[in-house]
């Protein structure tokens, strides 16, 4: 008797976390998330009677993401019924400008305007069509410890909006 091949207890490309989107629409979804931020779409399985989607694999650069419909019958629901979400996705990106208003052209909403940072970022903030914030950013330039402790203490001394 063959002994079967060892499988890998973690899958090639999944080794770091992996963020898990639930949305209302999801074929909706990973459309805007290709045309948005470039994602490609790896899998995609429908469950049985073919409206929604169970589960789905993205890619953009090198992270992978999940992506499923909402099952509340499993409390699986998206932010938008949940009226927001605590968390971001954050992204690294060549040009920030450029990458804010693809995705905004695509259908995203910035919350806050690209903008150079204290900390040495040109940075800003979106929510996709699903309800998921997004950051973005390019770095532009390192900020030394003792620079970024008091520029932080001067941003934060001064009122400004939540976004």
């Amino acid at each position: 008797m063959c002994a079967a091949p060892a499988v890998k207890a973690i899958p090639a490309g999944h080794e770091h976390f992996i963020p898990h989107l639930i949305v209302d629409d999801a074929p909706a979804a990973l459309a805007f998330y290709a045309k948005a931020f470039g994602a490609k779409e790896l899998f995609r399985m429908m469950m049985p009677g073919g409206k929604r989607v169970g589960h789905a694999e993205m890619k953009i650069g090198d992270l992978v993401f999940y992506l499923s419909d909402e099952f509340p019958e499993f409390s699986k629901v998206g932010p938008r019924k949940l009226g927001g979400s605590p968390l971001a996705i954050h992204r690294y990106v060549p040009d920030v400008d450029k990458a804010v208003a693809r995705a905004v052209a695509a259908g995203a909403t910035a919350t806050m305007p690209v903008a150079d940072m204290f900390w040495g970022d040109r940075y800003g903030t979106l929510t996709d069509p699903f309800g998921h914030r997004w950051s973005l950013a390019t770095h532009i330039r390192d900020v030394p410890p003792d620079e970024l402790e008091a520029a932080a203490a001067k941003a934060f001394a001064e009122p400004h909006e939540a976004s």
